[in-house]
């Protein structure tokens, strides 16, 4: 299920749509579109959520 940025809550996860080698992300913060996101195989990255639209994902 895809998710707007304002869904977005620290501690869901997610997969971002075009690395899906970056495996499973856990939301650490959101600061308007600025998300942080915990991945398991790329650690904490930075995502633009007015740019890029994560999928969320039930763990």
């Amino acid at each position: 299920m895809e998710t707007g940025f304002a869904a977005l809550a620290p501690g869901q996860f997610v997969r971002h749509p075009d690395q899906p080698d970056w495996g499973l992300g856990q939301v650490q913060s959101v600061l308007g579109a600025r998300v942080t996101v915990n991945f398991e195989h790329a650690g904490k990255i930075l995502i633009n959520a007015a740019v890029v639209t994560l999928l969320e994902v039930d763990p």
